[in-house]
């Protein structure tokens, strides 16, 4: 098998992959109504449940389609005529409010600052002080948008507590940070392919209570395509996705099932946190600072605050870097300026020091040290 040539991702997903998950893309031709391929897809959904759930309680519902996607299917499937929760402390639970306005769901902002943990009490107070009913609740479990980690096992305490169905964006931990869906409390769970799973992108996918699923059927379609009821009844029948699925991403993505069960889920997050120790450990010496304290950090991606010096730039830093073979990510705080490193794919420790050089060579030209 000929390496391909290596790029060191740290953007947030998608991340570096092994050679192997690429080239499990290079297979024969196959109509995707096969049932060879059902099967493989049959084994993808139930290797994804079992990382994370029992079956047959709990099933994965698969969709051609980013992360985004799969938290559309939940939100505008699962939302009846209650309201729905959703805590908005970065850009992604924000974009949950923004799905939830686009249909029209009845639902509730719960703000917190993106770089702290969730006040518990005051989420509680907001429930309690609802007019209507609160049937759902939502968040994010680990904020990219600046690495903060919530903490989903006492949110899904409080869920159950109230009689809430709790939905959770796992978008970037899933695959690293271990979950539990019954003992966290968690109804419906989004993620994909190409972040810790280290898969391509291309599938969003939905791991969900199965009679809560099934709980749907009478429920009127607010969708079509991304219907969560529809998708997995059809699946359950033919072992097929109801519209073309992306073929050669679901053969990487089984490849990078494989790999995962090979190292371990928390193996692999041990080696993501190396690499993050590492890496604050660079910035230190850098005089670099970033923004979420350890206690309440993922340890999977950093938000970064940007030197203080005339020449900075980020672009500029950007495409040095980039030259390096190292790709950063801008950070999406509006009142602070800030760039983001992630450090999951297929990337080790040494791959993060020899990022950390490249960046001081890049402070040394432009005068931050």
């Amino acid at each position: 098998m000929r390496p391909v040539m290596r790029n060191i991702l740290l953007n947030p997903g998608p991340a570096t992959t092994t050679d192997t998950v690429k080239y499990a893309q290079v297979v024969p031709d196959i109509c995707p109504r096969e049932e060879e391929f059902g099967l493989l897809m049959e084994s993808i959904t139930d290797e994804l449940t079992q990382l994370v759930a029992t079956s047959p309680a709990y099933t994965s519902v698969l969709f051609g389609g980013s992360g985004t996607a799969a938290v559309e299917s939940i939100i505008s499937s699962v939302v009846g005529d209650d309201t729905i929760i959703i805590i908005n402390n970065g850009a992604y639970g924000r974009r949950m409010c923004e799905i939830a306005h686009t249909y029209g769901i009845s639902n509730l902002e719960y703000s917190s600052p993106p770089d702290q943990a969730i006040d518990i009490g005051k989420l509680e107070q907001l429930i309690l002080s609802c007019s209507g009913t609160v049937s759902h609740l939502a968040a994010v479990h680990m904020e990219t948008t600046t690495g903060l980690l919530n903490d989903v096992h006492v949110i899904g305490q409080l869920c159950r507590f109230h009689g809430i169905d709790f939905i959770v964006d796992a978008m970037s931990s899933f695959g690293a940070i271990p979950i539990q869906m019954d003992e966290m409390n968690i109804s419906f769970l989004a993620s994909s392919s190409n972040k810790c799973l280290q898969g391509m992108p291309g599938v969003g996918f939905v791991i969900g209570n199965t009679n809560k699923i099934a709980s749907l059927q009478d429920r009127k379609p607010r969708n079509y395509y991304l219907n969560l009821f529809q998708q997995h009844q059809y699946f359950t029948k033919t072992r097929q996705m109801r519209f073309t699925p992306p073929v050669q991403t679901l053969y990487a993505l089984h490849q990078a099932i494989e790999e995962l069960k090979q190292e371990g889920v928390h193996e692999r997050y041990n080696r993501y946190r190396q690499s993050w120790e590492t890496l604050v450990a660079g910035l230190e010496r850098l005089g670099l600072t970033y923004i979420v304290e350890r206690e309440h950090h993922s340890r999977l991606v950093t938000s970064i605050l940007e030197p203080e010096c005339a020449q900075y730039n980020f672009q500029h830093m950007h495409d040095y870097l980039y030259a390096a073979g190292f790709t950063i990510y801008p950070g999406k705080l509006d009142n602070r300026g800030t760039f983001r490193i992630a450090n999951i794919g297929d990337i080790s420790h040494q791959d993060i020091t020899a990022f950390l050089h490249a960046l001081e060579n890049y402070l040394q030209i432009i005068d931050f040290l």
